[in-house]
């Protein structure tokens, strides 16, 4: 794949995590408050039954196992401990402890994928963290135990998912919005046990309800996830990793042009550090173990140049045909019988 199509799909995945970052916007001002799974579960399981039944394909073979895995941790787990640690931690803490993620996805994509560890992953790395730090950090605040390990094993979920995403890649002959669709219902379905036992129902939805459900739903969820896993299929996995860091950036620029929120000088800087690790994210792996001799060819072999120190061959001359010589048909002329 040449540089130019690197870029343009780059650009194309990086709209995901931007629109995942309206996600704050639309809970906090369109749905109802305090119901975190709710909007979670919502996000992901109309969408996925809608795509099955337009698919009409389920997992066959090891994929039975294997898309409910991808699910959980790229929508069902991931969502949850977001939201949870969102809710546990103040003042951005939970967005600085997930801006790890790539360093994890480094490490796993050498593990699982044997992609090489490149000397420019450590800088791209701590931009990466810096910026996030500079973009959300609000001064001091208390550290919730299980707000952390929520954040933590986001972060850990979303690693793994775009790892093993990549590593097993999509099965042949399944099209890309059925595999959205088995992904969003597996992890709707882990939700929605969570959402039943742990909170109540809604009184009542209003209009903005319905329009901040059908954003999470349609944009949220369908439209992105579709863009996302294409992405992971083009890309490099860290690659992918680092796109991940926008979503921050969008929460914090709409909270400014929609919440009259203050933008900093500090957080300018931090947006900055953010797009340079995103850049240099985008380089491409190395060649992996074993592909180096496979990707040059060997040369054609050269003749065997003639020895010139041998005799040359004597001189010799061909044999009389011995044989028998075809009789010719005899003329024959007016009145001769045949």
């Amino acid at each position: 794949m040449t540089r130019g199509p690197n870029i343009r799909t780059a650009a194309l995945t990086g709209l995901a995590p931007a629109v995942w970052g309206s996600t704050y916007l639309v809970t906090t001002e369109l749905l109802p408050p305090d119901r975190p799974l709710l909007a979670t579960t919502l996000r992901a399981l109309p969408g996925g039954l809608v795509l099955l039944a337009l698919g009409r394909t389920l997992p066959a073979g090891s994929w039975w196992w294997r898309a409910p895995v991808l699910g959980v941790l790229n929508i069902g787990a991931f969502n949850f401990l977001l939201f949870f640690a969102a809710y546990r931690l103040p003042g951005g803490i939970a967005a600085m402890i997930m801006s790890v993620q790539p360093m994890v996805v480094v490490v796993l994509a050498a593990l699982l994928l044997g992609d090489r560890i490149r000397a420019l992953h450590a800088p791209a790395c701590a931009l990466g963290a810096g910026g996030v730090v500079l973009l959300v950090f609000r001064g001091t605040a208390s550290l919730d135990t299980l707000g952390v390990l929520a954040a933590v094993g986001g972060a850990l979920c979303m690693a793994l998912g775009i790892t093993l995403t990549k590593r097993w890649g999509r099965p042949a002959g399944v099209g890309l919005l059925t595999f959205t669709g088995w992904q969003l219902t597996a992890g709707g379905l882990v939700l929605l046990p969570f959402w039943l036992t742990l909170e109540d129902l809604p009184d009542g939805l209003t209009g903005a309800n319905l329009i901040g459900f059908a954003h999470l739903i349609t944009l949220g969820a369908v439209l992105s996830y579709i863009v996302w896993f294409r992405g992971i299929e083009r890309l490099p996995a860290v690659a992918v990793s680092f796109l991940g860091l926008g979503s921050p950036v969008v929460a914090t620029l709409l909270g400014y042009l929609v919440k009259d929120e203050t933008l900093s000088a500090l957080q300018l800087v931090g947006m900055a550090a953010i797009l340079g690790a995103v850049v240099l994210g985008q380089r491409p792996p190395g060649p992996r173990s074993g592909e180096a001799s496979r990707d040059v060819p060997d040369p054609p072999a050269l003749p065997a140049p003639p020895d010139r120190s041998a005799p040359p061959a004597p001189f010799t001359v061909p044999a009389p045909s011995t044989a028998p010589e075809r009789s010719r048909p005899r003329s024959t002329t007016s009145g001769e019988m045949t």
